[in-house]
């Protein structure tokens, strides 16, 4: 595969500093507003949903229609690539980020107001079902144009660095949305937080949002789409352009992404379920586990981010996926201890493994492309790597913790997962040195 670049040695000066960081804060509150939003779902479908929407089903068969529509999204997300991602590579990046986080923000907040099974029946469910889609839709959207504004401002020797900021998003986003479930679940009995409580973190989004907007409405639309925009040398069909030429680059990427989705999901939605349900750790313990480790994130984030400027993007990434194989095995046998102290050990370890992974990929991924079909192209390979791994993961793993009992068996389908995105990985080239404006595309 020819994925030839060439030398970038262009700098941003000194004096574009403030609006670097303005542009990498920008890309953290918005992405921390979207990821928040979808998070959010994620824990209740853990912990309400299979009551308030399907309590018509067993525990099990509730709990794996909540993480069905759980997984739709993730098919939305792909639409919603491929509707954003033309318009971003026609119009710009800056106009799409907008208008993914209004309607990502509208949906969350119409959530919150849904009645439940028992007031309207199988209309419940169906307006959830639909409700997802929507934030499928406009994640599908939302990540990569910020990834593009981060990475497209950013001088090349911190692309990996502004790139990584954009991932914090993800355990920000989660943080929030474990803090606002532990809080109504530490101030509301169990009746009460199944009753109206679960309501509460979906309805505050609104708050997220209008803060999102703001910092949004004074960014700058990026200088190589400018550049391509004054030549008018944008492409007709951004999709069409793209999988003609592509399509191996594409796919090849969606699969070495997939293990970042299997594992945090692991953490995030199959680990809440598995600690409460099988292990007996309280809703409050699971989610303080949770908490903690996506705080450390924070800061891991960014400092494999910046490594990856240092020695390249792959060898970082790699060295992620086989740590979170390696660790996948550890992380059971830690919970099935049943201590908090262990449990938490294993959601560090494993939380490690993910950040080394997953905080080069959006820099890596954006390289991959030319500026005329960058925004397709990304967003693409991201959310195709999104229905390969997260989507699939709370019902694969609760399907394999019902048929063997044993949490352990789960570590199997992350060293499965890792093995895919590593030989991905392998039949890409490396892009630390590549000149975006040069780039492949």
């Amino acid at each position: 595969m020819n994925q030839n670049v060439h030398i970038g040695s262009t700098h941003a000066p000194p004096g574009d500093a403030p609006s670097l960081k303005k542009i990498a804060f920008a890309s953290v509150i918005g992405t921390t507003v979207e990821w928040y939003d979808l998070f959010v779902f994620g824990t209740a479908s853990a912990l309400v949903f299979n009551k308030v929407f399907f309590p018509s089903f067993d525990p099990l068969a509730g709990t794996l229609l909540a993480f069905g529509t759980f997984a739709s999204a993730y098919l939305a997300r792909i639409v919603g690539a491929v509707l954003f991602g033309h318009f971003g590579d026609r119009l710009g990046r800056k106009s799409m980020l907008l208008i993914s986080l209004i309607i990502m923000g509208i949906a969350t907040f119409a959530i919150g107001l849904l009645p439940n099974y028992e007031a309207i029946g199988i209309w419940a469910p169906i307006s959830l079902l639909t409700l997802r889609l929507i934030q499928g839709l406009a994640l599908g959207g939302e990540w990569g144009g910020a990834v593009l504004m981060a990475v497209e401002h950013a001088p090349p020797n911190r692309r990996g660095l502004f790139g990584s900021w954009v991932q914090i998003g993800v355990p920000a986003g989660t943080l929030l949305a474990n803090f606002a479930f532990l809080t109504a679940n530490a101030t509301l009995s169990t009746e009460a937080l199944i009753s109206w409580g679960w309501r509460l973190p979906f309805l505050v989004s609104i708050v997220l949002v209008g803060v999102g907007l703001y910092v949004r409405l004074n960014t700058a639309e990026t200088p190589k789409f400018q550049k391509v925009k004054s030549a008018q040398a944008q492409a007709k069909v951004p999709f069409a352009e793209l999988m003609r030429a592509q399509w191996k680059r594409v796919l090849l990427g969606g699969i070495a992404t997939m293990s970042t989705g299997t594992s945090f999901n692991l953490i995030v939605a199959f680990g809440l379920t598995y600690g409460t349900q099988s292990l007996g750790f309280s809703r409050n313990e699971m989610l303080s586990i949770a908490l903690i480790s996506c705080a450390a994130c924070l800061v891991l984030l960014p400092a494999f981010g910046l490594l990856s400027d240092r020695i390249g993007r792959r060898p970082v990434i790699i060295g992620g996926i086989i740590a979170e194989a390696v660790v996948a095995f550890p992380l059971f046998w830690l919970m099935d201890t049943r201590q908090y102290a262990f449990a938490l050990v294993g959601y560090l370890l494993m939380m490690t493994a993910f950040a080394a992974n997953y905080g080069p990929i959006a820099t890596f991924l954006a390289e991959l492309f030319g500026t005329k079909v960058r925004y397709s192209g990304l967003s693409i390979s991201y959310m195709l790597s999104g229905v390969l791994g997260s989507a699939a993961t709370p019902i694969v793993t609760t399907a394999l913790l019902h048929a063997t009992g044993k949490g352990s068996s789960v570590a199997w389908f992350m060293i499965g997962s890792a093995a895919l995105s590593t030989l991905a990985l392998l039949l890409l080239v490396e892009t630390l040195k590549g000149d975006l404006d040069h780039a492949a595309g």
